[in-house]
């Protein structure tokens, strides 16, 4: 898939065509979600996306996103979002997600994400707060839980 967005503006689902160079760049030096993390990881995790969408201007790596599934059936989790600061303002981001998550194959399974400071862009393609089943554990949380379930055995 590539669809024109007008202005230079492009998207595309081709894992070939991202520059994980420039994606490990932004989401390692400037997201709050994934600081520091290593560029063989980040390769990782664009080879084995679902799928992966990028956002370019003129050619250049400017945005994308990347869907991530466990058992590629029931649920889908968007990670790794984000648009340059000099393009943002534009309906970019939306159109990004819009693409990753309404025109794709995976439009018809349940969508999990986390955000900081995003809930708008989100709420605009249809997300909300998760239902009253939905629980998480994080790695920090895990170690603390291995604690007290030795202090009751």
């Amino acid at each position: 898939m590539k669809r024109d967005l007008g202005d230079g503006y492009e998207l595309d689902d081709d894992k070939r065509r991202v520059d994980v160079e420039a994606v490990h760049r932004y989401i390692s030096e400037d997201s709050y979600w994934a600081a520091g993390r290593p560029l063989d990881l980040q390769q990782r995790l664009v080879d084995q996306a679902e799928r992966v969408v990028g956002l370019y201007h003129d050619g250049r790596q400017i945005g994308f996103c990347r869907a991530a599934s466990s058992d590629g059936i029931s649920f889908v989790y968007l990670a790794d979002v984000y648009v340059l600061e000099e393009h943002r303002g534009r309906g970019l981001g939306v159109e990004l997600v819009r693409e990753m998550v309404d025109r794709s194959p995976l439009a018809d399974r349940i969508w999990l994400l986390h955000t900081k400071d995003a809930h708008d862009l989100y709420r605009k393609l249809g997300f909300g707060p998760p239902g009253e089943r939905l629980m998480e554990r994080r790695p920090d949380q895990a170690s603390r839980s291995t604690s007290h379930a030795s202090d009751s055995g």
